[in-house]
């Protein structure tokens, strides 16, 4: 009789070295200009609904290695690209860190302050620089922190899953356009990643949620700093594991939960728990930190029982950091010249919010006919994450999941900056909010997929 091979579970992606978690509060002061929706009738902030954090993990192989700095805060976006820089830039000269090794990724929450240095005039303006520094701080203070406490740790990721994202393209039932709304029947990328970091006794130290979804629960209506539903998303993991938790928004251009532009904060908190009830769910599934599931034998009873153990595993210490540059084609969009004049005379609230948004991206990507938008990759391990500034739809991290199938992928929009929206080729030829809002031409996202593809095929061949 032939010996037939033994199938084997896969070994999970992870990575053991030094790990170093730190979490501040940066709870901006009542009263700072909150003005996020044209909608909205008011412009500062009234109040606090949840505190906003601000999470740092950091990697490395040995003390003496420079370490790749993941920072994570329940901020919104950047109106002007040049403040990101000043704060990032200040981030990496304080922490003598070279470009490829910070990530600094926006949660992507629509109830936050305002982060923009030209917003100083209007009301509440005058509290958002010392906010600014005090970003500025929280983040190196944060870094130095964690790699200060920085010990041998073992990072393993495991995928799940969470129903609460949706299609949020409905084609609206009294005109050609296509709505910013929930769109029953539509697909949606439900996709939930969850990284542990822990001990070798399994002592959790830290998780991390990559999952993809707008948080837009909160719009208009409300006047609270909130993170949304990453607040009550991060109390739940933490009341349960006693660690940080670091969320990262996924390629959500499309996706967003299902009732959202309420004021009930009480929403949020519900879809938060939604989010980390599965969080908690995916983090009980995982084996022991270094373990994975191995046969073991036969038992003889009622049934022959095929045994399965866990045995341990290596795990890999690789860290890798790379920078590259996407080149996208620009659209029709009008120049700097031309947005200001026509912002400068418009009267009408809602309209005037889009221009200065249209002229901030402008500015941002400059009068030229294509724009060089920075990609960032790292190897953590086995793992790999993706970050990049843009709001890429989630084909784009269906698409590099796919290609690496045999690697946990983490995937995550508005990282180190934020210009506009990358949707798929075919979006371009509908009336809708993500199309004419971006600067790039229909095929970028192709060409964010294909970059990503090759750069990440390159890192993991050296």
């Amino acid at each position: 009789m032939n010996q037939k091979p033994i199938p084997t579970v896969p070994s999970p992606s992870g990575f053991a070295g030094l790990i170093g978690v730190c979490q501040n509060d940066i709870t901006p002061p009542v009263g700072i200009y909150a003005r996020n929706w044209g909608a909205a009738t008011h412009d500062v902030a009234e109040g606090i609904h949840r505190p906003l954090t601000l999470t740092c993990i950091t990697f490395q192989q040995h003390s003496s290695d420079q370490p790749l700095v993941l920072l994570g805060a329940d901020l919104g976006w950047w109106k002007n690209s040049e403040h990101e820089v000043i704060l990032r830039h200040a981030i990496l000269s304080q922490l003598s860190l070279p470009e490829q090794n910070l990530m600094f990724c926006l949660s992507h929450t629509h109830a936050g302050p305002g982060i923009c240095l030209d917003d100083a005039n209007k009301p509440g303006g005058e509290l958002i620089r010392p906010y600014f520094d005090r970003l500025i701080t929280a983040s190196v203070d944060a870094a130095r922190r964690a790699l200060q406490n920085a010990g041998q740790a073992i990072l393993t990721w495991q995928y799940g899953a969470c129903n609460l994202a949706v299609n949020r393209e409905l084609p609206d039932p009294a005109a050609d356009r296509i709505l910013t709304g929930y769109y029953p029947g539509q697909p949606a990328d439900n996709t939930l990643l969850v990284g542990r970091i822990a001990r070798e006794n399994g002592e959790i130290l830290g998780t991390l949620v990559n999952y993809a979804c707008h948080p837009t629960t909160l719009a208009w209506q409300n006047r609270l700093i909130s993170p949304d539903y990453v607040g009550a998303m991060r109390e739940t993991v933490e009341s349960a594991t006693h660690a940080p938790c670091f969320f990262m928004q996924g390629a959500s251009g499309e996706l967003s939960p299902p009732q959202q532009f309420v004021g009930e904060t009480a929403l949020a908190d519900r879809y938060g728990r939604q989010i980390g009830y599965a969080v908690l769910s995916t983090l009980a599934s995982m084996e022991s930190p270094g373990a994975r599931l191995a046969y073991k034998g036969v038992v003889e009873s009622g049934a022959s029982l095929g045994m399965w153990e866990p045995e341990p595993v290596q795990v890999s210490g690789d860290l890798k950091a790379t920078l590259v540059s996407v080149a996208y084609p620009i659209k029709d969009f009008p120049l700097s010249a031309e947005l200001e004049a026509e912002w400068s005379e418009c009267t009408d609230n809602v309209l005037k919010e889009r221009l200065w948004r249209k002229l901030c991206i402008r500015k941002a990507i400059g009068d030229g006919d294509t724009a060089k938008v920075s990609l960032w990759i790292w190897q953590v391990g086995d793992s790999i994450l993706v970050g990049q500034p843009n709001e890429a739809y989630s084909g784009f991290q269906q698409s590099v999941r796919e290609e690496f199938s045999t690697r946990a992928v983490v995937v995550m929009n508005l990282v180190n900056g934020s210009i506009g929206y990358l949707p798929p080729r075919p979006l371009y030829q509908l009336n809708t909010y993500p199309v004419w809002q971006t600067p790039f031409a229909a095929g970028s996202l192709d060409l964010l997929m294909k970059t990503t593809s090759d750069t990440v095929g390159q890192l993991l061949a050296n």
